[in-house]
């Protein structure tokens, strides 16, 4: 992250760059450039320490998916989470209405937050079987249904009401973006994610126990479909949260579990944290690419995250086929 606050059409040393954030933080009397400080401590730092949240977010609940789905290709979209952000943002974009009073960006963040909310309920009242039950297949098969009828929604939306300029506007939000953060916003950011992360860590030892099956889970003391239920909610609210602010970032959850799994192993104990670490710095460079590597022009975060993780998608695919 340091390194990151340095990086950008003005270049900040890293020596510089720890004296703003001693200063800011009252843990060192620097005297620094007026410039610096702005560029660093109003600029960069809400929009990096943002990209950290959602990374790290992002990347916990990819590792709490697959766990409790046994399924490899599990991420925090998996429950139609994003489609139905978009379609909420979709919305409030193409017909400009106003969402209890708000407009611009803090209308187009709430309706986001709404419409993975309704996404979420929907989810679970089809997945939800007798007796309260929530598998992971039903659940799996009912976030593919409810992501695709909210994503023809949002397509269909657009070809009927849209102009050129809304498309526009759609696209950028649909790909993802973190140029718009502030510091209220980041600091809300980081709040959601830690929380996320916390919570997730704390129940890293029975999500061990379901590596070896819901009956042994049952054997070990584990409450399985109230663990379950827990999580999965869990999981979506945080992961609707991080997606209202900063758009449909995607293959983060995906490719970072598996990567740190193939280090740490299957014990959540270290996966977890490790993850979260590992998400925030990938993330946090994903979008330090996404705002240098074209002069004059930013390139969307998610653009840049498909480009790592198409590729990781597809052989994990690959490998899944070979194994499965």
């Amino acid at each position: 992250m340091a390194v990151a606050l340095g990086v950008g059409a003005v270049s900040v040393p890293v020596h510089t760059v720890a004296e703003v954030v001693l200063r800011r933080t009252h843990l060192g009397g620097f005297d620094v450039r007026l410039i610096d400080d702005q560029i660093v401590w109003q600029l960069r730092m809400p929009r990096v320490l943002g990209a950290a949240a959602v990374g790290a977010g992002l990347a916990t609940a990819g590792a709490v998916l697959q766990s409790l789905t046994r399924n490899d290709l599990a991420d925090p979209y998996l429950l139609g989470i994003s489609s139905g952000a978009a379609a909420g943002a979709v919305t409030v974009i193409v017909l400009g209405i106003p969402v209890v009073g708000l407009v611009g960006s803090a209308a187009v963040t709430t309706a986001g937050f709404a419409g993975a909310l309704l996404a979420l309920v929907l989810v679970l009242l089809l997945a939800a079987g007798r007796g309260g039950s929530l598998s992971p297949t039903r659940t799996i098969l009912s976030g593919v249904a409810i992501g695709a009828v909210a994503a023809a929604y949002s397509s269909l939306l657009i070809t009927l009401q849209g102009d050129s300029d809304a498309a526009r506007r759609v696209l950028a939000w649909t790909l993802g973006s973190l140029a718009g953060l502030r510091w209220d916003t980041a600091v809300l950011l980081a709040v959601v994610a830690a929380l996320g992360c916390v919570l997730f860590w704390a129940t890293a030892g029975q999500l061990d126990a379901f590596a070896f099956g819901e009956n042994t889970a049952r054997s070990l003391g584990v409450h399985v479909e109230r663990l379950r239920w827990g999580l999965m909610i869990a999981t979506a609210l945080v992961t609707a949260c991080l997606v209202a602010y900063a758009g449909t970032i995607g293959f983060v959850g995906l490719v970072v579990p598996h990567l740190v799994r193939s280090v740490t192993g299957p014990g959540h104990r270290l996966l977890l944290p490790l993850s979260a670490l590992v998400g925030a710095t990938l993330l946090v460079w994903a979008d330090t690419l996404a705002r240098t590597v074209i002069d004059g022009q930013e390139m969307p975060v998610g653009v840049v995250t498909a480009v790592v993780g198409a590729p990781f998608f597809a052989w994990l695919l690959r490998r899944t086929g070979d194994t499965g």
